[in-house]
């Protein structure tokens, strides 16, 4: 049995004839009335009293009458809502997001996306980029930003920022006014640094590493916002993103750093050989056409 023989079969009950309704569905005669005698045998039932110059349907047929009408509806919703996937007019997306980008960049992207597919829907979560990788693996998160590359190779990835980590301090701290420092002249500085689902809280120590110390944490935190304002308290120094630092206030300085210099690289996720909606799918592509773009 298919859906094509409970529709035939509802165009018959409707119209009471094999002629009447197999003009309706351009098809012939013989043929609805085979595919309606097949329906019969499969389900052991006669649906139709044929005895009669005007077809009337049986016990069985109204039973089943009324059965095929809801499976008849139920599959239109579904042409529908294949429909609506297939052209983006519905859909949800699942993103991860780091609470250390410039909080600007990413509602510019949505804002735009939102335009041109405005049914679709986002869940944002903001998180560090190990708890992100995390979810993604395990199909809590459709897609996610994280500093590249990945732990393991079972991620797609696209790189989209490239860009320095800076130094933020007081001004009143000694090394305020210098317009680049070496790392190891923050051996005595106490470190506010982001807590330990961020991978750039260990970039940040093994940079510090390599300058010859090990930093003093003073605090750590999963807000960067807090963070700068435990640097204008003068509670200890703090290493940002460059995009963050242009929206620092200015009661911290920002200054360069080298040897080593730090830098990190932002990029969207998503796993190799999972699932991905339409909208999803659309979303990848949208984004990284409008960045290659910029």
């Amino acid at each position: 049995m298919d859906i094509k023989h409970l529709q035939y079969f509802i165009e018959v009950s409707n119209y009471r004839s094999f002629t009447r309704a197999a003009d309706h569905l351009f098809i012939t005669q013989p043929t609805i009335s085979k595919m309606i005698k097949n329906l019969e045998n499969e389900l052991g039932v006669e649906l139709f009293d044929r005895s009669k110059k005007t077809l009337t349907l049986t016990d069985a047929g109204r039973v089943v009458l009324e059965q095929a009408k809801l499976i008849d509806k139920a599959f239109r919703n579904l042409e529908v809502e294949m429909e609506n996937l297939l052209e983006l007019k519905k859909g949800h997306i699942r993103i991860g997001l780091p609470p250390i980008i410039d909080p600007s960049f990413f509602p510019e992207i949505m804002g735009k996306f939102h335009d041109k597919y405005p049914s679709i829907t986002f869940q944002l979560v903001e998180e560090g980029s190990k708890k992100i990788e995390e979810s993604i693996a395990n199909d809590v998160l459709d897609i996610g930003v994280i500093v590249l590359p990945a732990k393991n190779n079972q991620f797609h990835s696209f790189s989209f920022l490239k860009e320095d980590i800076k130094l933020i301090l007081h001004p009143s701290h000694p090394l305020a006014n210098e317009a680049e420092i070496n790392l190891s002249q923050l051996s005595e500085d106490s470190f506010i640094l982001f807590n330990k689902d961020f991978v750039l809280r260990d970039l940040i120590i093994s940079s510090c590493n390599r300058a010859g110390f090990n930093p003093s944490i003073l605090s750590e935190s999963s807000r960067w916002d807090f963070i700068e304002e435990m640097v204008a308290c003068k509670l200890g120094v703090a290493l940002l993103p460059e995009s963050i630092c242009r929206n620092l206030h200015q009661n911290v300085r920002a200054v360069k750093i080298s040897e080593p210099s730090i830098s990190w690289n932002l990029g969207f996720i998503w796993r190799n050989g999972q699932y991905l909606s339409y909208a999803a799918k659309e979303w990848l592509r949208f984004t990284q056409k409008l960045l290659e773009s910029n």
